[in-house]
């Protein structure tokens, strides 16, 4: 026999969500409704835990919260509240006015926060072992069934979709990932036949045509050589989908038509200079001289002239890489002439919005 309730689940990162709507303003009235959301509800899913092997325990109360709080609330508290665990999986059960959360954690393998087991583990599902995210997945699923069989008015939503959906294990693939993104785009739909990519938009790094669904090189976030397929994105942004998950957003003069080569040497530099240059300004602050220099000569081993950019309407110089701004001389990036051609032309020292500053002059 089903009951008569109305609410909505939903999967986050290892975690599932109930929640209800409804709730009465009255105190007394949304005291009752709260009873029997925790009756019908709370307990069911504590229920299925149980049947599925997890050992469910009500966390002990702080004396400390007995004094602070009194008897009434501190108890009151932690009975809202469950510690769970099947093994080396934890978990967390927490139901909070019309919200019911259900959060699982490990750490087995939590780099970033192995504390708190592995609580505030940042993508908990990807760090997960093979076994336990089956373990989760086969928890979350059986309890949003119990629950939209139940009741009649339950309902399972994906809260994202298009651009906002998960790419990845437990998600979409990249190639669904992509036609998601077309899906929702009003601008390309996947289909050549009615768009047409402007020359402009298709100039790779070797100048060269990059084709919609052709094999090109591009670069990972760590600037190491990958291969894909290219799919057309927006502008001159192109979706490279390599293997079943993973899939990067690039622009076509990041991407390769033929081998570059040299495929174990990364692709980094910019990642590099911006690195040694906050290097270089730590050990100047610090009056590490001979760090310094030392940074200075791997940098610049050419004994180059070298310029602060100063730009006018901000009143700030401008930072490695052209990324940021900062008004500190020791912080801001070291230019040569060469480099700041596409700034200020003409071999001048000054136009309307910029100003080449000499680094003899600026210190």
């Amino acid at each position: 026999m089903q009951i008569e309730r109305e609410g909505r689940v939903s999967f986050g990162d290892a975690r599932i969500y109930i929640t209800e709507e409804g709730i009465p303003r009255d105190w007394n009235a949304a005291k009752a409704w709260e009873h029997d959301y925790k009756k019908q509800v709370f307990k069911r899913v504590l229920q299925t835990l149980n049947r599925l092997g997890w050992t469910c325990t009500v966390p002990a109360v702080n004396p400390e919260d007995r004094k602070r709080y009194g008897f009434g609330i501190a108890d009151e508290s932690a009975r809202r509240h469950r510690l769970c665990h099947k093994g080396d999986l934890k978990g967390e059960l927490e139901i909070s006015g019309r919200c019911i959360k259900f959060e699982m954690f490990q750490n087995v393998n939590a780099p970033d926060r192995p504390d708190h087991d592995g609580r505030y583990q940042s993508d908990k599902e990807f760090h997960m072992p093979y076994l336990m995210r089956l373990e989760m997945e086969r928890t979350r699923r059986r309890i949003r069934d119990y629950l939209c069989n139940v009741f009649t008015g339950y309902r399972f939503e994906q809260k994202n979709s298009g651009r906002g959906s998960k790419c990845g294990v437990n998600g979409l693939t990249a190639l669904e990932f992509v036609q998601a993104c077309y899906d929702d785009s009003c601008h390309f739909k996947g289909d050549l036949t009615k768009y047409e990519i402007s020359d402009y938009n298709n100039k790779s790094a070797d100048k060269l045509r990059v084709t919609h669904g052709a094999r090109v090189w591009t670069t990972d976030y760590r600037g190491r050589i990958i291969t894909g397929t290219a799919m057309y994105n927006i502008n001159n942004m192109w979706w490279v989908v390599c293997g079943k998950y993973a899939v990067f957003n690039k622009a076509s003069s990041e991407i390769w038509v033929k081998n570059p080569g040299e495929l174990r040497r990364k692709r980094n530099e910019l990642t590099r200079r911006k690195r040694l240059e906050a290097e270089l300004a730590r050990a100047t602050k610090q009056m590490n001289f001979r760090r310094a220099e030392v940074l200075r000569d791997i940098l610049w081993p050419k004994d180059e002239a070298l310029y602060l950019l100063w730009h006018k309407e901000h009143k700030a110089y401008h930072r490695s890489g052209f990324s940021g701004y900062s008004s500190n001389t020791v912080d801001a990036g070291r230019f040569t002439r060469s480099e700041l051609n596409g700034w200020v032309k003409g071999g001048a020292m000054e136009d309307d919005r910029h100003r080449l500053v000499p680094i003899e002059v600026a210190a």
